[in-house]
């Protein structure tokens, strides 16, 4: 009997590791949405979804998780070396297949991305000429 109690505790701390592991995974993942605010927790950019699939998704300032508006939590610290070029009021971010794009609400010193890449700011389109 001990050794079928023994596979059997073996199993579940080998779920509850998995389980664990998956909360910490989800803690950063974000449905975000057409119009969903984002603030940044490690500078002072906020930023607002223009358009978005509507899924969970790791959107990061300064490699750092983006948190709720609302969330009262920050982090505190700097964004890391590879992500700290910073944002620009007013520019529109996009991955490059644009499945997301971005608008800068509030700058700050940390690059926006999706998990480990980088978004990069949205060319504008030239307007029409008027004849």
């Amino acid at each position: 009997h001990s050794n079928s109690l023994d596979e059997a505790l073996t199993l579940a701390v080998a779920l509850l590791v998995r389980i664990d592991r998956r909360k910490r995974l989800w803690r950063y993942l974000m449905e975000v949405r057409a119009g969903s605010r984002l603030k940044s927790a490690v500078c002072n950019t906020e930023v607002i979804a223009v358009k978005a699939p509507g899924e969970d998704m790791d959107i990061r300032c300064g490699g750092v998780p983006m948190l709720d508006p609302s969330d009262a939590k920050t982090e505190g610290g700097t964004p890391s070396d590879d992500a700290s070029d910073g944002t620009q009021m007013g520019k529109r971010y996009v991955d490059p297949d644009e499945t997301i794009e971005l608008l800068c609400t509030k700058p700050g010193d940390g690059s926006l991305g999706i998990g480990d890449a980088l978004l990069a700011i949205k060319e504008s389109k030239p307007l029409p000429a008027s004849d």
